[in-house]
């Protein structure tokens, strides 16, 4: 690669202007003497009502705003299934459908019990207030943050017949985020999204109030990074104390190259996918694969792309008795939490409702399907199964290799298996007898655990929530990548500012929190 690109310098980069990168280059550039770049690979999502009106959410799967990453062949799961990522500005938070939850206290407290000081419950729950403009009761919740998170009206029949059916089958009806964890309950969700139907995604709350009103922030959509830049800019070992100073991009014209540098640090926020990719890319790895990929190794980090964890997601679908709702704020709009064991202090099992057939990879498989339909999607809070995101080679342009090795933990298929018994359960309750009709997808022939699982092996989904591939630990944990500063251990003027850091996955949706951790990256930063 040519040496001497011309590129422009501030005091801070931030590569990714997704759910972490947006909060962080929004309260960096706070300080009108601070001067941010953010680098996007995605377009803005300013105007942009395919983006902006959350009710079509689920058409951007698959779309040109969607990375489309495929999974690796699966051992044990539905080789078929596509990781969705978001190419945008706002990232993950422009694309999804806006469930917002607090991370449970306890999950927080036991991050910090891994040794990542600063993260605990204590020290997080201010930054959710901090963030959130909130409509639910309780003097935790913040009444003036950039983010509005709501409550679900309750103007679906059919889910208020389904939280009576769960009441009936043991699972009382319990608000969330009230800052106690619900184990065992069903409500209708927050989401964070305006009334009128408009995302409060991370871009939307963070960055178009202050676009074009601050001179020292500076957002370039359109623009792939390539490779990170440091101070000895060579391809050989690298010395001690090696500093980040920027990165390189592809130009929109898809030929040219550009950079921008930092003077003080570099923020990676491209997601746990990406994030990874990048620093693999940039010689930041496990130093075997680094090699293997013709990468030059300059930190051998065995923990970067490692300890990939996710929300697996099944589906069981009904054909509905009388017509579903016609319109909806996001068409899943209530959780259920379970404990499948005695004891447990967290839910290991929720589920997500749907007023809308589900047949995404039920039909492909023959599986009925119909226009009106509901159905429930159990996945596991906490699955067991880890996998790997790694380089498919060493040029950028290349999808990495994601391979979530979904299921090759036996907790994670008995707790699925024993959702779709649960959900039946809950639609055989009297309140949904003039809802529930034929069960489509798995349907009753499919009694054992051996039927089930073949089912959910063949169909299953996820929850779009991966995470931990560039974790943070303790300072002398050789598997975790970063520090809990967030600083990528082996250089200097480099930090991580998405979900890739979390220590493990938290049992709930994770968009809130990823805005929470990119609230935290920027205190870190002005702490420093």
């Amino acid at each position: 690669m040519p040496s001497e690109i011309p590129s422009d310098s501030y005091d801070y980069v931030v590569v990714g202007g997704g759910t972490a990168g947006a909060v962080v280059a929004a309260r960096l550039t706070e300080d009108p003497d601070v001067t941010v770049c953010v680098v996007e690979a995605g377009p803005s999502d300013v105007g942009d009502d395919n983006i902006l009106r959350l009710d079509r959410w689920m058409a951007l799967l698959e779309s040109g705003y969607d990375w489309d990453y495929p999974v690796e062949p699966q051992v044990n799961g539905n080789s078929f299934m596509r990781h969705a990522r978001a190419k945008v500005l706002g990232g993950c938070s422009s694309h999804n459908s806006c469930i917002a939850f607090w991370a449970p206290a306890e999950d927080l407290d036991e991050w910090g019990a891994l040794g990542c000081a600063g993260w605990s419950a204590a020290d997080c729950f201010p930054l959710y207030q901090r963030l959130e403009t909130n409509d639910a009761p309780g003097d935790h919740h913040g009444r003036s943050g950039p983010v509005t998170i709501r409550t679900v009206p309750p103007k679906d029949p059919c889910g208020a017949a389904l939280l009576e059916a769960c009441m009936a089958a043991g699972i009382p009806t319990t608000p969330f985020n009230t800052g106690t964890t619900v184990v065992r309950g069903a409500h209708w969700f927050q989401i964070n999204s305006r009334p009128d139907g408009t995302r409060s995604s991370a871009s939307v709350s963070y960055l178009h109030p202050v676009l074009g009103k601050r001179p020292n922030l500076e957002v370039r959509t359109g623009l792939q990074a390539r490779r990170l830049l440091f101070d000895d800019d060579g391809d050989g070992p690298a010395p001690t104390g090696r500093r980040c100073t920027g990165v390189e991009y592809l130009r929109p014209d898809t030929i040219h190259t550009g950079a921008v540098t930092a003077r003080r640090e570099v923020i990676v926020a491209c997601g746990a996918i990406d994030s990874p990719k990048l620093l693999m890319l940039s010689g930041i790895g496990p130093a075997g694969h680094l090699r293997d990929c013709g990468v030059a190794v300059r930190v051998d980090s065995p923990g970067v792309g490692s300890h990939l964890q996710d929300h697996p997601e099944g589906v069981i679908m009904w054909e509905a008795k009388q017509p579903m709702v016609t319109s909806s704020t996001q068409w899943w709009e209530i959780g259920i939490f379970a404990d499948t064991e005695p004891g447990l202090d967290r839910p290991d099992l929720m589920f997500h409702y749907g007023s809308v057939p589900f047949d995404m990879n039920t039909y492909r498989r023959g599986y009925p399907t119909t226009d009106n339909a509901f159905c429930l999607t159990p996945n596991v809070t906490r699955a067991r199964s880890m996998g790997t995101v790694r380089l498919r080679s060493r040029d950028f342009r290349d999808k990495p290799k994601v391979d979530p090795r979904y299921f090759t933990h036996e907790h994670d298929i008995r707790v699925m298996t024993y959702g779709l018994r649960l959900a039946r359960e809950i639609a055989a309750q009297a309140p949904m007898a003039e809802w529930a009709g034929a069960e489509l997808a798995p349907g009753p022939d499919a009694t054992t655990d051996e039927e089930l699982f073949a089912y959910i092996r063949e169909t299953h989904n996820t929850v779009y929530h991966p995470a931990g591939t560039v974790r943070m630990g303790a300072p002398d944990d050789a598997g975790s990548p970063l520090d809990p500063q967030l600083r990528v251990k082996g250089v200097a003027g480099l930090r991580v500012a998405d979900a890739s850091v979390m220590p493990f996955l938290p049992a709930v949706n994770p968009c809130i929190t990823t805005m929470m951790i990119g609230e935290k990256c920027a205190d870190l930063i002005r702490a420093t």
